[in-house]
Formats: structure tokens, C-alpha cells, sequence
């Protein structure tokens, strides 16, 4: 038998113990957070300024006890900051946010926007009994189970970065001259709530895009957002799976922006792309972890097997036949699965620094 020697040493029975309990304390302000943020009373104490229980309560159309417990928590926590009342009364105490924590909790445009990330994980939590069963038994849960907490928070946990991918791409070449010949028609797979075709569109007003997804909530709140955002002439989406990449195209290129891993056959969405774009770029956006496993690993990797213990590999999972990737893709993984869709190789773009993500250009 091999010893693998521990790169750090292990902790005690009272160190792990203090780890736990930080742990706990980190859960209770994810699912603190997220009555913040499904109730309204983060967005109100951003846009209206500070308030007492009772101020908050009529602002949101909520319970006022319940309000005054959860503003004592989060100012007891440091989200908040207490304006106690000078006589003691607590009904009268004042809450406000501070701007950082605003921009965190509330601003959909910031690429520190992290409010989101409690609801993906509540969804988690409420899907808990279905969870083992699938661990014992086989088979999965998917996000179609985990429902509009779960749709939603990812939508919009990948909405500013998708926001960034025409710059990130304007410094590829390759990418850029496709994108801006007049005409161009590109393919967005796996496309959720549309974000990504949207800012694609918007940045190159030449640009024809067509979405495809199997989740027919996120394809209706795709071509809502479309609508909203004045591309819908020029932006389509479909309930399709790879196969309906032949029907709608050929293409100029085609992107598939995190949703491979997802995916319980990638290979052969991998090799519809190929077949629906004869003489272009095949790119694919996925998480940037590391080429191996490593233990311990860095704060990314244990992100990464959150997700995938509770969303994305019991989402696989659950239609079978499947390969059951997960969240953590390591770049091996994606080479095996696009060569066997009938590329030669990928290559790693030259985009850094953009949030979890890795860019693959997949080469023929």
C-alpha cells in the first residue's frame, strides 16, 4: 500500500471543530441571505434608504416581528449597521446596508454580484430528500426539479459576465472577425435565461443569434429578455437539444457558455456543433479548475464540488444514458469528449480573469 503524505498538516479534534462551526455560522447567513433577498428587504434598504422593523415591513408587505428579528441578525452578523434606539426601545432601532454590501446583494450589473448564490443553494437544501435518494439509489435531480430559485439564481449569478464577453472576445481575433462580418449567424448552446445572445447581439448589431435549451421556462424568460432588451428581431430561441443545431443552421460559429459539464452526453452536442459550423470557431466556456485534482484544494475547487454534489451532477444524472461529468470539467475531460465528437484537439483562449470561467476554442 501507497502513504500518500499530507501536504499540510491535519487539524485537531478542537481545530476541525472551530472549522464546523464557522461552517455553520457561513450557512446561516446564506439562508439569512436568502430572505433578504426573496423578501425585498435587501433592495429596499438599498433603494429606500435605512428603516426601522416596522418601516421595513410596510415597505415590503412583510411581518414586522419577523422583520425586526432578521435586521437584529444581520447587524449582529455585519451585514448591517445598528442605529440603536438611545432608549432602548427596539422597535425604534435603525438598519441601513453599507454600499459594498449593497453592490454584493443588489446591483445586477456588478461583476461582484453574488445575492444570487443563496438561492441556488436553498433550492439545494429543499431538494435534500430527493438528494440521498439518488445517492443510495441511483439516478439524479434535475434543474427543472430544483426549480425557479435555482433557474433564476444561475441566470443571474452569469449575467454580468456575460455581459463582458464581447470585450473579453474583441482581444481574440479569430472570434472578432466573425462576429463583426455582416450577416454573421451564431449558435448559443445550453443558452438558459439568454443573456449571453443578448450581449452579443448588442455589441454587434450585424449579428444574427440563435439559442437553443431544453427548459422551456428558461427559453420563455430568454425571449423576455430578448423582447426587453430590443434584439428579439435579431435573437431566436428553441426548445432543442444538438440535433436541432442541423435543423436552424449552418453556422458562423457556435458557443456553448457553462452548460457542458451539465450535459449527460456532451459528446454528441459537441459533435452537432461541429457539424452545424462547417468552416468556423467552436467555443466552449466552462469552469476554470485546475488540470487535476489536487487535496487540499483552493477555494475555486471546493466552490466547484458544491455545485456539483448538489445541482449539476445529480442534474446530469438524471437522464440517463449519461456520463456524469459534474461542475469540476478539467480540461482532459473536455479534450476526451471533443475528440470523440471528431475534433482533433481544443486549445485554451488567451482570456484571463473572468470570474470562474475558461475559455476552449475546439480545434478540427
Amino acid at each position: 500500500m501507497t502513504t500518500v503524505q499530507p501536504t499540510e498538516r491535519t487539524a485537531t479534534a478542537e481545530e476541525f471543530a472551530e472549522r464546523m462551526l464557522g461552517s455553520v455560522l457561513g450557512c446561516i447567513d446564506i439562508l439569512s441571505a436568502y430572505l433578504g433577498d426573496r423578501l425585498g428587504w435587501y433592495r429596499s434598504l438599498a433603494d429606500d434608504g435605512p428603516a426601522t422593523a416596522t418601516e421595513l415591513a410596510d415597505r415590503t408587505g412583510t411581518q414586522p416581528r419577523y422583520a425586526r428579528e432578521w435586521l437584529e441578525q444581520q447587524a449582529v452578523s455585519g451585514v448591517l449597521v445598528l442605529d440603536a434606539d438611545a432608549g432602548g426601545h427596539a422597535e425604534r432601532n435603525r438598519y441601513s446596508l453599507p454600499s459594498g454590501a449593497a453592490e454584493v446583494l443588489t446591483d445586477t450589473s456588478s461583476l461582484n454580484y453574488m445575492g444570487p448564490m443563496s438561492r441556488l443553494f436553498a433550492a439545494a437544501g429543499g431538494a435534500l430528500p430527493e438528494l440521498l435518494e439518488a445517492y443510495r439509489h441511483g439516478g439524479g435531480v434535475s434543474w427543472e426539479r430544483l426549480g425557479a430559485d435555482a433557474r433564476e439564481a444561475q441566470a443571474d449569478l452569469n449575467r454580468p459576465w456575460f455581459g463582458e464577453l464581447p470585450s473579453a472576445f474583441a482581444r481574440v481575433e479569430g472570434l472578432q472577425s466573425v462576429l463583426t462580418r455582416p450577416g454573421a449567424r451564431i449558435a448559443d448552446v445550453g443558452m438558459g435565461a439568454g443573456w449571453s445572445s443578448i450581449a452579443l447581439a448588442q455589441a454587434y448589431p450585424g449579428l444574427r443569434v440563435d439559442g437553443f435549451d431544453i427548459d422551456e421556462p428558461s427559453i420563455q424568460m430568454a425571449r423576455a429578455n430578448a423582447a426587453e432588451a430590443g434584439v428579439a428581431d435579431r435573437v431566436r430561441f428553441h426548445n432543442a437539444d444538438g440535433d436541432g443545431l442541423a435543423v436552424h443552421g449552418p453556422f458562423d460559429a457556435a458557443f456553448a457558455f457553462e452548460c457542458i459539464h451539465d450535459m449527460p452526453r456532451p459528446m454528441d452536442v459537441l459533435a452537432a456543433m461541429r457539424l452545424a459550423v462547417p468552416d468556423g470557431p467552436v467555443v466552449i466556456m466552462d469552469e476554470a479548475v485546475g488540470e487535476r485534482l489536487a487535496a487540499p484544494g483552493d477555494e475555486l475547487e471546493r466552490l466547484m464540488y458544491g455545485f456539483s454534489l448538489l445541482c449539476c451532477l445529480p442534474d446530469g444524472l438524471s437522464h440517463q444514458p449519461s456520463v456524469g461529468t459534474g461542475t469540476v470539467m478539467r480540461p482532459d475531460t473536455l479534450r476526451d469528449y471533443a475528440q470523440a465528437a471528431g475534433f482533433a484537439d481544443l486549445e485554451i483562449l488567451p482570456i484571463e480573469a473572468f470570474g470562474f470561467f475558461r475559455f476552449y476554442s475546439l480545434v478540427r
